[in-house]
């Protein structure tokens, strides 16, 4: 076990808003084939996968095979989509808090790392990460707390003093199942969803800062280190 607090974000829906891109993008293409992919649905592939195969299952209801140059074209607008968001609000500000006290920071992720750290070059904010592990090379996706464990070793910290943000219930139960302590910052695909498992749960890391979070996740051991510790699942 580490020594020291750590810092841990998903990626996508979290630190940038991919989540809103894709599902459009499919939703687009399903509407194409006069369907409609409801949004129930796609929330159960948020934050994990292997769940739900909107092609497959597209590919069911219209009783034919689709052209696979269908799937190139939805990449593009799922791309040209994604070139519309930044960073989502108080990501950055995290990040350099995190360098001004010391913590060290990594990603957890249910995507590809050449996806993940494709946007994190893009986003110019790579050099804050210490450690990357995405699902793959045997590393199961959440909501299985590998991820998270991993990226403790890596950034050799203590998962009881470490914080985890998360947009999904599968990314809550994934930092919980490791040990750390889950801030939640819902998006529009997500905010309709029971996140009763996370300590905290906020609109946006505007309304936390680091240092308040990391009191709350020490408290969770022991005594109080300060602070206010928000009632579980409780939105600000």
């Amino acid at each position: 076990m580490g020594v020291g607090a750590g810092l841990i974000f998903d990626f996508d829906g979290t630190i940038l808003d991919t989540e809103e891109p894709v599902y459009r993008s499919w939703v687009e293409l399903w509407a194409e084939h006069g369907e409609e992919l409801r949004l129930e649905v796609w929330q159960t592939k948020i934050g994990t996968s292997g769940s739900f195969d909107p092609w497959a299952e597209l590919e069911q209801r219209v009783g034919d095979r689709l052209d696979r140059s269908l799937e190139d074209r939805r990449r593009a607008r799922r791309d040209e989509l994604q070139a519309r968001h930044e960073l989502r609000p108080g990501v950055l500000a995290w990040l350099e808090e995190a360098a001004d006290l010391g913590i060290p920071v990594g990603v957890a992720s249910s995507s590809s790392l050449d996806w993940v750290e494709s946007h994190l070059v893009r986003l110019r904010i790579r050099p804050y990460f210490s450690a990357l592990v995405c699902a793959g090379g045997g590393v199961p996706v959440k909501p299985d707390p590998t991820s998270y464990r991993m990226c403790c070793e890596l950034l050799d910290a203590d998962p009881s003093h470490s914080v985890a943000v998360e947009d999904s219930p599968h990314g809550v139960a994934a930092a919980r199942g490791a040990g750390l302590y889950a801030v939640v910052v819902p998006h529009p695909l997500t905010a309709s969803m029971d996140f009763s498992r996370a300590q905290r749960v906020v609109s946006s890391l505007e309304a936390l800062t680091l240092a308040a979070a990391l009191r709350e996740a020490g408290a969770t051991e022991g005594p109080s280190l300060g602070g206010p510790v928000s009632t579980p699942g409780a939105p600000e």
